[in-house]
């Protein structure tokens, strides 16, 4: 993420990450991720764990309800937290260009098994 004009502007390292670390490495990395921001106790990504990591993300400038709105848009099963395979969803949709390689690798795949 880099500052632009007063706002933060989200780089997409993801595409390379994932081709230097292919599939399961760049999911590894992922789910390092994951833990880094979890609440140690719930084992998922609350609102308070995401809010103390936030200065660390580069995020401290972001509001409570920006938090929770991130929280929510991310939160599939409506529990008000973000476990392991939510936030990694999360990490795919943030990459326009990783969404186009997982459809792609998605594609061959079943052309693979037909």
């Amino acid at each position: 993420m880099e500052a632009s004009q007063g706002g933060i502007e989200f780089e997409d390292f993801f595409p390379a990450m994932f081709e230097r670390l292919g599939t399961d490495g760049f999911m590894e990395e992922l789910c390092k991720g994951f833990s880094l921001l979890m609440d140690e106790d719930k084992g998922v990504i609350t609102f308070q764990s995401l809010k103390s990591s936030a200065e660390s993300l580069g995020l401290q400038e972001m509001t409570d309800e920006e938090i929770a709105c991130m929280l929510r848009e991310a939160d599939l099963d409506g529990d008000g937290t973000l476990n392991e395979m939510e936030f990694c969803t999360l990490m795919f949709r943030l990459s326009p260009d990783l969404m186009q390689t997982s459809k792609q690798l998605l594609v061959e795949a079943f052309a693979d098994d037909v």
